[in-house]
């Protein structure tokens, strides 16, 4: 199989944990996008509760923490990013009111509007954005917000290799203004939208690439891990081709 015909779905998860295991971020952001979404989000206070929903080792959780007095739960399904996140806010002395719980987006351990705040930096499309706004909802409270970043289109038409790619690979991408409309239709008062910038791609893609020859060197003579790493180096070069065309969008949301 090549990698134009994979999805990041078909591969091993072993694989892919491991492949993202040693970086701050596992996608596209930074401590500036982090802290220009926050800006849009009144009312929090140190008896509020705030949950990272896919929060991989923890880089955008951390900047939360250091500038929120909320508690705050990182929620991810792959137990060693949950070991890294937790001795990260032992190491950045935030652990009194941050802890990583392994837990499944779909199936989420919280009360019904117990939350304040529901962040998902680059995650949210495991369940989808329709899915995540709709489900993820009950569990805040009424004023309660949602801040996510989701693979997003600029424009309405595209070259056929970009929309075949994009719509393999997570086939619920689409347009700013549609993705407003699923987030009022789900139930929220959307508050602010915002251009991840592509700064935040070539770091990340920069540091991906870094990462590369050690993690091929750990597999080699694994097909599956140099096939993987194919599928994220093509990833990277239809980026630059296409950058113009799609990125992430931080969207925020009230519910209401």
């Amino acid at each position: 199989m090549s990698k134009e015909k994979q999805t990041i779905h078909e591969f091993d998860l072993n694989v892919i944990y491991d492949y993202f295991s040693n970086v701050e971020r596992q996608g596209p952001g930074s401590q500036e996008i982090t802290l220009k979404a926050l800006s849009f989000i009144d009312g929090l206070t140190d008896n509020s509760k705030v949950v990272d929903i896919g929060c991989g080792t923890g880089g955008q959780t951390m900047v939360l923490a250091q500038n929120i007095p909320c508690e705050i739960t990182g929620v991810e399904l792959w137990p060693d990013f949950i070991n890294q996140f937790n001795q990260n806010a032992q190491n950045k002395n935030l652990h009194d009111r941050m802890k990583g719980i392994v837990g499944n987006m779909e199936n989420l351990p919280f009360q019904e509007e117990d939350l304040d705040l529901i962040w998902s930096e680059g995650a949210i499309y495991n369940i989808g954005f329709r899915r995540g706004l709709n489900e993820w909802r009950k569990f805040l409270k009424q004023g309660g917000y949602i801040a996510v970043t989701e693979n997003t289109w600029f424009t309405e038409e595209r070259p056929a290799e970009i929309q075949e790619f994009w719509q393999k690979a997570y086939s619920e991408i689409d347009t700013i203004p549609n993705k407003v409309d699923e987030m009022q239709k789900a139930g929220y008062l959307p508050i602010a939208t915002f251009v991840v910038p592509e700064t935040c791609w070539t770091n990340y893609y920069s540091i991906m690439q870094k990462t590369q020859a050690s993690f091929l060197k750990k597999y080699k003579g694994n097909k599956t891990a140099e096939e993987f790493v194919g599928y994220q180096r093509y990833e990277a070069e239809l980026y630059y081709k296409y950058k113009a065309y799609y990125g992430y969008v931080f969207y925020i949301g009230k519910k209401i």
